[in-house]
């Protein structure tokens, strides 16, 4: 049976507590713990699928197929545990699933109310999966206090009352913030957050100070004695050089001492910390320095990409080279020379994105790598846009182009070289979409197999001709431009297992050029390099020793 630790937030919002659950989950499984990280999320949106990136930053894409919060992928980049769609609910789910029982009368006519229709919903998500891991650690969105996350709140304190006691605990995370004029860490906004907390019935056990600065013993004592937490799990929180220095820095301020003592586990086991040791050996003693050019759309929120930033800074360690990432919005060469933006960059890398804006410049970028031999790296719409690219100027196909950017007119103005996929295998079913159906969870979501080419580049660099990696997209490459594209030199080097679907493209005379349907990003670990990733800086610093 599995201990629970609800991480909750007050004061302010975006304090870190994804990072904070992520970390500590590290922690545990240093111990030699298992654990299963989850996130709740207050939101009315069944999911963040069809949020923009600018309300909620980047989409994370679980195995079987779940469009979730981006905190599910700090969870997988420090845990290295599979995320699932068990592992992340909001309340547009919670609701939803309420009102189709409703529906089906399996309430027997009663009233349907918060407590305890919403709540026992609530508790029944937490209850997945409770007998396969020791720990179990919930993250809560929102802040103590917002009235949209109250049904979780609840939720979460029945959930304590019903399991024995020292089951559960909770860790509270705020923020000191500092008063330049008295020079001065206020405590008040803690104890306010946590008197919030404890008026619905919730006492933190843990407390986790955001601080950017040293914070006094003074101050420890003094919270620890109004917010009625023992001294010692009274835990900093200080600004980081980087988010991978927060497992160490977390145990050096006893943190998951202080999770383990608050359940009685004591002896605790010993941590062995050296995977994140070698993390930041790898960090702070790079022997170089590559700039990569991340030609997109969302440029302006760098959450919109997190977990490409993150790999690309997982293939620098695999290096031991420092990665520079600096965003350019695709739009600003729409309809000039890229040069002056792109030059000087030893590798362009085009994520994904919807919608036509900015593609023309997408394209230009893939024209400028492909025509200078600077390493390419496109995902999803950015293999698209290398395709499209090829076949304008390789192949000669008139206003060649794709469908979504059709659609999004609802006039033909180009030749759909990428169009929309109707029909695809999922496991032993095939799915059907139409263009007009419903946005939220109708793409080719999840993990899908892929056949490569053997001798090809990406089958090298893999070291397998299959492969599994995930997808968020609903417009495909056509098969049928195949041999007049390849005639021109761009390989299609992965495939569908049944053929019909190009997965990853490629050209061998090139230093380094691929284009890929999925999102490799989402499978990169500090510790475990997605391989596309290491081998795309690796051919960066390649470049950089020419330079």
């Amino acid at each position: 049976m599995a201990r629970y630790v609800f991480i909750t937030g007050g004061v302010v919002s975006s304090l870190g507590k994804g990072l904070a659950s992520a970390a500590l989950g590290a922690l545990l499984q240093a111990r030699g713990f298992s654990v299963r990280l989850r996130k709740l999320d207050p939101y009315l949106n069944v999911d963040p699928g069809t949020m923009s990136p600018f309300e909620h930053g980047e989409v994370f894409v679980t195995d079987d197929g779940a469009e979730t919060d981006l905190d599910l992928g700090h969870y997988e980049r420090f845990t290295g545990v599979s995320a699932r769609k068990t592992d992340s609910v909001s309340s547009g789910r919670i609701y939803s699933n309420v009102l189709e029982k409703e529906r089906r009368g399996d309430y027997l006519g009663k009233t349907i109310q918060v407590i305890p229709h919403v709540t026992n919903e609530i508790k029944d998500f937490l209850k997945v999966g409770e007998d396969e891991v020791d720990f179990m650690l919930c993250e809560i969105g929102g802040t103590v206090g917002d009235i949209e996350g109250l049904p979780f709140f609840e939720a979460i304190r029945q959930f304590a009352q019903d399991k024995p006691r020292g089951q559960c605990i909770f860790v509270h995370l705020t923020l000191l913030p500092y008063v330049s004029a008295s020079h001065e860490l206020k405590t008040k906004p803690t104890q306010h957050s946590v008197k919030e907390l404890r008026s619905i019935g919730i006492a933190p056990d843990v407390l986790l100070l955001r601080s950017e600065h040293p914070i006094p013993e003074k101050e420890r004592e003094k919270i620890a004695l109004f917010c009625n937490v023992r001294k010692e799990a009274v835990i900093a929180a200080y600004d980081l050089k980087t988010i991978y220095e927060a497992p160490l820095a977390y145990h050096r301020e006893g943190l998951d001492q202080a999770v383990l003592d608050a359940f009685g586990i004591s002896p605790a086991p010993k941590p062995n910390l050296d995977r994140w040791v070698d993390v930041m050996d790898r960090l702070e003693h790079a022997e170089g320095e590559v700039r990569v050019a991340i030609v997109g759309k969302y440029t302006q929120l760098e959450d919109a990409y997190k977990s490409i930033a993150e790999a690309l800074t997982h293939g620098g360690m695999a290096n031991r080279t420092r990665v520079r990432a600096e965003w350019i919005n695709a739009e600003l060469f729409e309809r000039e020379d890229p040069s002056p933006f792109l030059e000087g960059f030893h590798a362009i890398l085009v994520p994904g994105g919807f919608g036509e804006r900015g593609t023309e410049g997408k394209i230009r970028a893939a024209q400028y790598a492909r025509e200078k031999g600077i390493p390419y790296l496109g995902i999803c719409l950015g293999m698209q846009m290398a395709v499209i690219e090829a076949a304008r100027n390789l192949a000669h196909v008139k206003d060649a182009g794709s469908e979504e950017f059709d659609h999004e007119i609802g006039r033909k103005r180009y030749t759909p070289v990428v169009y929309h996929l109707k029909e695809w295998i999922q496991g032993n079913h095939i799915v059907e979409r139409k263009h007009d159906d419903d946005k939220g969870g109708t793409m080719r979501l999840g993990a899908y197999t892929a056949a490569l080419a053997a001798g090809s580049r990406v089958a090298t660099i893999y070291g397998s001709t299959e492969i599994e990696e995930r997808h968020r997209h609903r417009y495909e490459v056509d098969v049928r431009y195949r041999e007049a594209l390849e005639g021109c030199g761009l390989t299609f080097s992965g495939m569908s297992p049944d053929g019909r679907l190009p997965e990853i493209v490629e050209i061998k005379d090139h230093p380094w050029f691929v284009g890929v349907q999925f999102h490799p990003e989402l499978k990169s670990k500090p510790f475990a390099p997605h391989p596309l990733f290491a081998d795309f800086i690796r051919a960066a610093v390649e470049v950089s020793r020419l330079v």
